[in-house]
């Protein structure tokens, strides 16, 4: 058991930023459920607690005392099936989106697609006249917001790269986003309707963050690197400046320097491949290097 822990603790501390946000979101629903299955043993009343504490409300007076749940209702999930479709669709094209784009820009797309996901979900439940009786108690919970920003992320970023689907055969991610896309419009009146228009607000972002990728090469989330700079920078403990005469010491941070200006030199020139000829004109020698840069 204790190797087994070990092993988790070591995927989570060296795995990639998909790896870290597809262990929360099980270690949250693990801790949820052990937390619903006290109250079920000892007969304890509101054991939806638990939910009602970390679900994004629909009202604005209830958001106002739980700021909290904007971020921590896309970690949350009810039921297995939720989360199991949830994380395998975070898994399929998380793994696409770190081939050309970093773990920090994963993060990014992730957190901001689910904020915008939230906002959407809000602002429709106060503003449309068919949520009215249902705004006091109306919450929204789970990754699909954020997931699906990924999801739309790489299909604006590589509208043809190709994906085998089970009993479909290859299609193309642009067809993938479409579908996705029209579903959640159509099933709005169908039910959970707030759930589809969260799913809306995510893909809005993720498509945003692609198409700038692909025709400007703006990172529209690059002021959340700085966000979470300053906050490190903040915890960080001062290091002893200490005075050092070595040349050598300087040779090697100048050499340093070179070699890293090449390196993203030669990234750009294959982020550039990918944008006039799409990704699968890459060599494998040249996809290797993304995937590299991208774990970097």
């Amino acid at each position: 058991m204790n190797r087994l822990i070990d092993d988790f603790i070591a995927q989570f501390k060296h795995g990639s930023m998909m790896i870290k946000l597809l262990f929360i979101n099980v270690l949250v629903f693990l801790a949820v459920q052990v937390v619903l299955l006290f109250f079920f043993f000892f007969a304890l009343h509101g054991d939806n607690f638990i939910i009602q504490y970390l679900a994004l409300p629909a009202d604005l007076n209830e958001l106002l005392n739980k700021p909290w749940t904007a971020i921590s209702y896309m970690f949350l999930h009810e039921g297995f099936m939720h989360i199991l479709f949830n994380m395998l669709w975070f898994w399929w094209f998380g793994n696409i989106f770190l081939t050309v784009f970093s773990n920090r820009q994963l993060l990014n797309v992730y957190l901001l697609g689910g904020l915008l996901g939230a906002a959407f979900y809000i602002i429709s439940y106060n503003v449309f006249p068919v949520f009215e009786t249902v705004l006091p108690i109306a919450k929204a919970l789970g990754a699909s917001a954020a997931v699906l920003a990924v999801v739309l992320a790489v299909s604006a970023y590589m509208p043809d790269y190709i994906i085998y689907l089970m009993f479909i055969g290859p299609v193309k991610l642009k067809y993938v986003a479409i579908f996705t896309v029209v579903f959640d419009i159509l099933s709005i009146s169908s039910g959970n309707a707030g759930g589809h228009i969260a799913h809306l607000g995510g893909s809005v972002f993720g498509f945003w963050f692609g198409y700038q990728m692909r025709n400007t090469n703006r990172d529209i989330t690059e002021f959340l690197n700085k966000v979470f700079d300053f906050f490190r920078d903040a915890f960080k403990p001062k290091p002893k400046f200490k005075v050092h005469n070595n040349s050598y010491k300087t040779r090697s941070d100048w050499e340093y320097n070179v070699q890293k200006n090449r390196n993203q030199q030669r990234i750009d020139e294959i982020l550039d491949k990918v944008a006039q000829s799409g990704y699968d004109s890459l060599t494998k020698e040249e996809k290797d290097i993304l995937f590299r840069s991208s774990n970097n």
